[in-house]
């Protein structure tokens, strides 16, 4: 997707509706509250001292609030793709797959991102988590399997790239662990993970 078609499709009206308007939106500040919360709960455990915070296709920011809570202390750096959301809320306009940080980031963020993202754009991005990342990820996004399993199809945008789970695992396997619900550690990170805080790697998909 080129410069134009991003600025054309992720307008006003794009993250009013899926976003801001209560009938129609498919997540709640109040939600990824919780979400931050969950994120910074397992950054404690792990015993990462976040300093830096990397969200990658940030949207309106809605982590941001609880995380800079939690973390008051750290640099929080939002990155999107969407020239409307960069200058209604100062972000860094990139792209998930060519950002670059002068230093690896402490916690690195990108929820709800690449199903927007054509394959080989993806997979450049999942690459570019592992320099930009160099303790904890916190990765999201809609599968085929959430498609016709999980999700609520009459509110779910339906106009993306739907790969299996397996083909994000993976990608990410070369440079992370999964530690379950979307928390990923760096191979490299001094984090350590139990047997049993290990999913499993299983990969199926292309």
């Amino acid at each position: 997707m080129n410069k134009t078609s991003v600025a054309l499709r992720f307008d006003r009206d794009f993250y009013r509706r899926y976003y801001q308007e209560a009938r129609t939106r498919v997540v709640t500040r109040a939600e990824m509250s919780r979400r931050a919360d969950l994120i910074a709960a397992f950054a404690r455990h792990s015993g990462t001292q976040v300093r830096t915070i990397l969200d990658l296709g940030c949207g309106l920011g809605l982590m941001r609030r609880a995380l800079l809570k939690s973390f008051p202390a750290a640099r929080y750096t939002g990155v999107e793709a969407s020239a409307y959301l960069c200058r209604k809320y100062g972000w860094t306009e990139s792209s998930v797959a060519t950002y670059k940080s002068a230093r690896p980031c402490d916690l690195v963020i990108c929820y709800d991102v690449l199903q927007y993202v054509e394959g080989r754009q993806a997979a450049a991005a999942v690459r570019n988590f592992g320099s930009l990342c160099r303790g904890i990820l916190h990765f999201g996004v809609l599968t085929k399997e959430d498609w016709y399993e999980h999700c609520d199809q009459r509110l779910t945008d339906a106009d993306v790239h739907l790969r299996p789970a397996a083909w994000y695992r993976r990608r990410l396997s070369e440079s992370f662990v999964d530690a379950g619900l979307g928390m990923f550690v760096h191979r490299d990170s001094a984090i350590h993970l139990w047997e049993l805080e290990r999913v499993p790697s299983r990969h199926r998909g292309k």
